[in-house]
């Protein structure tokens, strides 16, 4: 008789299911539209909460919808210096400024990014961590590609038109604070 260990038993579910009831939704960047690709949207932040599981706080910003007379909510990961009541621009033809989301073909190299989208429209991907973020490292404008530095150090190439919101995730320093008791990593784990 062998022994199921515990990584086979986890995959049962029951008792080892993650904690997801409370969750705020996912967290993504804007569906790409006509507004998005040819100029720009503006949005206002309406809120900063806290997601159970997740170290980087949420961002709730109102868009109104270009197509349809009512206001779409949308929610990102929080940039760090985000605020309530302050306007989010989303767009090729927004300005660099924290919050904003742009393609990385438009932005200058050295720029700090975070929320980057792996596939062009995939609506965010890379870089969603507390603390974390990606650089914008060179631009090909002939292939219309550009190399980008992610959190782990790796450099990689990807489309231009891929969009990513300017400035780090908020929340950072989260690990540097040590957990001290075996019992405050249970309480963060019984969160996930």
């Amino acid at each position: 008789m062998g022994r199921v260990i515990r990584a086979q038993r986890k995959g049962a579910g029951s008792v080892f299911v993650s904690h997801t009831h409370h969750r705020k939704g996912k967290p993504a960047l804007r569906a790409v539209d006509f507004a998005e690709r040819n100029g720009y949207i503006k949005g206002v932040v309406k809120d900063i909460i806290h997601d159970p599981g997740r170290g980087a706080p949420l961002a709730v910003a109102y868009f109104k919808d270009p197509y349809r007379y009512k206001i779409k909510k949308e929610l990102f990961v929080a940039a760090e210096g985000m605020h309530t009541g302050m306007f989010v621009y989303c767009g090729r033809k927004a300005q660099l400024t924290i919050g904003n989301v742009m393609p990385v073909g438009n932005m200058p190299e050295g720029t700090i990014v975070c929320n980057l989208e792996e596939k062009s429209g995939d609506r965010g991907k890379i870089a969603r961590a507390s603390g974390n973020y990606a650089t914008v490292i060179a631009h090909n404008p002939d292939t219309k590609r550009t190399r980008v530095k992610l959190p782990s150090g790796t450099k990689k190439v990807i489309p231009s038109a891929n969009r990513a919101m300017v400035g780090i995730v908020a929340g950072g320093g989260r690990i540097d604070k040590p957990m001290l008791k075996a019992g405050r990593a249970y309480h963060k784990y019984k969160a996930k």
